[in-house]
């Protein structure tokens, strides 16, 4: 099949273009003729955000015929010259010697005319979306930012590990998984009243993972640093703007490390991939800075260039409560922070983000390690403007007499996480590890009001479309 260059190649090296002979193949954003005898196509092939203009001279060529089977949404190859572009806001534009079809958009039906279409009805038509400049922009983004996430991982020495989607630990005991099993509902297992999973394809429950972390911990004890980065699943009720029930997450581990430690890494981490796409998804980053979120772009600068306020549990507990602000829900040491409490704290006190130490033990999962007051645990949340939390971390409780205990308080079967107790037995070691939210991140760095806009198909209470 005959091959063009990307729109974005063509872009990219402009000025050695004009004067030679071009082909492009993409999909038409709009089409319009002059009164002067001459057409206008748009074209977009997904590599660019701008896409290229086509010109077509009409007098003196049978374009007549193809032209009008050219509409919106149509997908064609261009061939002709580049040239130096009089129009306003693109510097080439290519002029036709040659249009070919290869499949036409009915222009009565096409659900994407040139006009704004809301997030909620592109949601509708997850199969057309991405070829709108918004979503098109998003996933560029996500795409460098997943490639950022190795380069920044592999670039310090860490292995990367494939942790199972398909598990039997629920990581952070609360009960919010995905079951997976063969056995039909409707048909009950006769005979087997004791341990009906006997006859399940596992032989024993079995859940969609919420967290690679567990697993982690194990490489991290072996490899020393490891991450995991892959979709994880919560079966959480939350129809919010932050929440979905299918996610990736990436995930460290790291031994022989400390919570300042963690932190440390996480801090660099979440600075390196907001310079990753400053650097590398600037026409995105503008877009989104004038189309999304005005003032994007200075706060993603900001967070950069100003380092992260750091203070405990406690001491932000004190700021809220002495701030005079009226919060749904009320802050006193032991509750848990919710996003106005987040967003107050980044957005209003500090102007940047913001990391949470020593969080209370009752708070937090039994895996964190217990602090020296027997009150609070070597957790860290990172917060960030316009989101709130987007990095979970903590030291990991090495010792084995304290796991057994917090495992006995929270409720824990201790036999389910035999393997996770002889870790402890076997050469115990410091060692700690965070989580970061795909999707948050890119919320974080587009300005995206939804969380469901930052992933291709999302996940989320009653929607499973696609």
């Amino acid at each position: 099949m005959e091959r063009g260059i990307r729109i974005a190649d063509l872009f990219k090296e402009e000025e050695k273009w004009p004067g030679k002979t071009a082909v492009v193949q993409g999909w038409v954003k709009t089409r319009r003729d002059s009164r002067a005898g001459v057409g206008f196509i748009e074209l977009n092939d997904g590599s660019n955000l701008k896409g290229v203009q086509i010109v077509v001279e009409l007098e003196g060529r049978d374009y007549s015929g193809l032209l009008g089977q050219i509409t919106t949404g149509s997908a064609i190859l261009v061939e002709g010259l580049v040239a130096a572009s009089p129009g306003k806001g693109q510097s080439i534009e290519l002029r036709a010697e040659r249009i070919e079809i290869y499949g036409r958009a009915e222009a009565e039906t096409y659900p994407l005319q040139k006009k704004r279409h809301s997030f909620e009805y592109l949601r509708r038509i997850a199969h057309l979306r991405p070829r709108t400049n918004t979503i098109g922009a998003a996933a560029r983004v996500r795409s460098r930012l997943s490639f950022a996430i190795h380069r920044f991982f592999q670039d310090r020495g860490f292995h990367y590990i494939h942790t199972p989607v398909i598990t039997a630990s629920d990581c952070e005991g609360a009960g919010e998984t995905f079951r997976v099993t063969t056995l039909d509902p409707a048909r009950p297992v006769s005979g087997q009243t004791e341990d009906p999973y006997k006859s399940d394809f596992f032989a024993r429950p079995a859940f969609l993972t919420v967290s690679g972390q567990l697993q982690a911990e194990i490489y991290a004890l072996a490899l020393g640093q490891v991450y995991t980065f892959g979709p994880t699943f919560r079966a959480e009720n939350s129809n919010t703007s932050r929440h979905l029930a299918e996610f990736w997450m990436v995930e460290p581990e790291m031994a022989f490390h400390d919570l300042e430690d963690d932190l440390e890494v996480a801090l660099a981490f979440i600075k390196y991939l907001i310079e990753v796409v400053l650097g590398e998804c600037a026409q995105e980053a503008e877009f989104f800075n004038r189309f999304i979120e005005p003032g994007l772009i200075e706060r993603l600068e900001n967070a950069v260039r100003r380092s992260s306020e750091v203070v405990t549990y406690t001491e932000a507990v004190d700021i809220l409560s002495k701030s005079g602000e009226k919060f749904a829900f009320p802050v006193e040491w032991g509750c848990d922070f919710q996003a106005e409490h987040e967003r107050y704290l980044t957005e209003k006190v500090f102007g940047r983000p913001v990391a949470i130490l020593n969080f209370p033990r009752a708070l937090k999962p039994f895996y964190m390690r217990v602090n020296d007051d027997q009150k609070t645990v070597a957790a860290m949340d990172i917060l960030v403007p316009g989101i709130g939390e987007i990095i979970g971390g903590s030291q990991r409780e090495e010792r084995l007499d304290v796991l057994l205990e917090q495992m006995s308080m929270k409720g824990i079967p201790k036999e389910d996480y035999r393997w996770y107790i002889e870790l402890r037995e076997f050469g115990s070691a410091p060692h700690s590890g965070f989580g970061l939210g795909l999707e948050r991140l890119v919320q974080f760095v587009t300005g995206l009001p939804n969380i469901r806009e930052t992933i291709p198909f999302p996940r989320t209470p009653g929607h499973a479309e696609f």
